[in-house]
């Protein structure tokens, strides 16, 4: 009997993809089989980035890895899980102040479905600090952010 692909979804705004968030996705392909990596959507958050935008961007700096799939969804990121045979969720930890919202997440998601598991990777320490914002904050302060997006990050930061 073969044994079933092990698939996870690694949610998040991606506003814009980070070197953090490719390290966590790096990690997590090491112990799953498919790893999709979801623009979720968070009415919480004002994108500063297009949605199309940040697919284009996640799409260019994951082309090189095998069993990526990027994709984009409006709906729970628990409820696309279980569409889509995901059995875990990928989840990062920066710092303690993660933790809190992460384990609040993390509940409202097993309520939500008892069928998924967060999967959380503490963020390597080069890139603890990093937050989508404080990208966006350094870059609109003239600082090189280049050590801390991928390519195509600075290309789409350029054009706008």
């Amino acid at each position: 009997m073969k044994n079933k692909e092990k698939i996870a979804i690694y949610p998040g705004s991606f506003d814009p993809i980070t070197n953090g968030h490719l390290d966590i996705l790096k990690r997590a392909l090491s112990i799953f089989d498919k790893v999709i990596l979801l623009l979720a959507h968070n009415p919480n958050k004002n994108g500063r980035f297009t949605p199309k935008e940040r697919i284009e961007m996640m799409k260019e700096a994951t082309k090189d890895l095998d069993n990526v799939v990027v994709d984009m969804s409006d709906e729970l990121s628990v409820d696309y899980a279980l569409k889509h045979d995901a059995t875990h969720m990928i989840r990062g930890l920066r710092a303690v102040s993660d933790f809190e919202y992460e384990f609040q997440l993390s509940s409202a998601n097993r309520f939500a479905s008892k069928d998924i598991d967060m999967v959380f990777f503490m963020a390597n320490g080069k890139y603890s600090f990093i937050t989508s914002s404080a990208i966006m904050e350094l870059y609109e302060g003239g600082k090189d952010v280049s050590e801390l997006v991928p390519p195509c990050v600075i290309k789409m930061l350029k054009k706008r």
